[in-house]
């Protein structure tokens, strides 16, 4: 999905279900990690992650963007429009879209290491570094285990 058929798709969803028009426009942001989108009440526009459309799908995604449309309505007609809002809470409910933004395979790569004496084994978000640390059990060396 392009640039403009981002925004046009957005504007579809938003007449489909909320019956009201969108009226500006929606970005991708690459740089998005944990979040599906964000929305910017000082312009109006709308930032997408493009990675969770590629893995999700489109049926994850406009319920991405029903939750964002939640948040740019409710702003403009001046209601509560935050999370914690019952305003938000209620209207998301009624459009069914996503509370939390699911989690990316691609995010959670853990590092997996095994101690060479006692073949305990450790997983990691983060690298370690394997001359500087050792095993917690047995004071063994530890190496990295690589994947298959």
């Amino acid at each position: 999905m392009r640039q403009m058929n981002l925004t046009d798709y957005v504007k579809e969803v938003s007449q489909e279900d909320f019956g009201k028009e969108f009226r500006h426009f929606a970005n991708w942001n690459n740089r998005l990690r944990s979040t599906g989108g964000r929305f910017f009440p000082k312009d109006g526009h709308l930032d997408f992650n493009p990675k969770l459309y590629q893995e999700f799908g489109l049926d994850v995604f406009r319920r991405i963007v029903r939750h964002e449309l939640c948040h740019y309505h409710l702003y403009f007609e001046k209601k509560g429009y935050r999370h914690q809002d019952q305003d938000f809470k209620k209207l998301l409910r009624q459009v069914d879209g996503l509370r939390f933004a699911p989690k990316s395979q691609q995010e959670f790569q853990y590092k997996n290491y095994r101690c060479q004496n006692c073949q305990m084994t450790y997983q990691r978000k983060r690298r370690i570094d394997t001359k500087k640390y050792f095993c917690g059990r047995c004071r063994g060396r530890i190496v990295e285990m690589r994947k298959p």
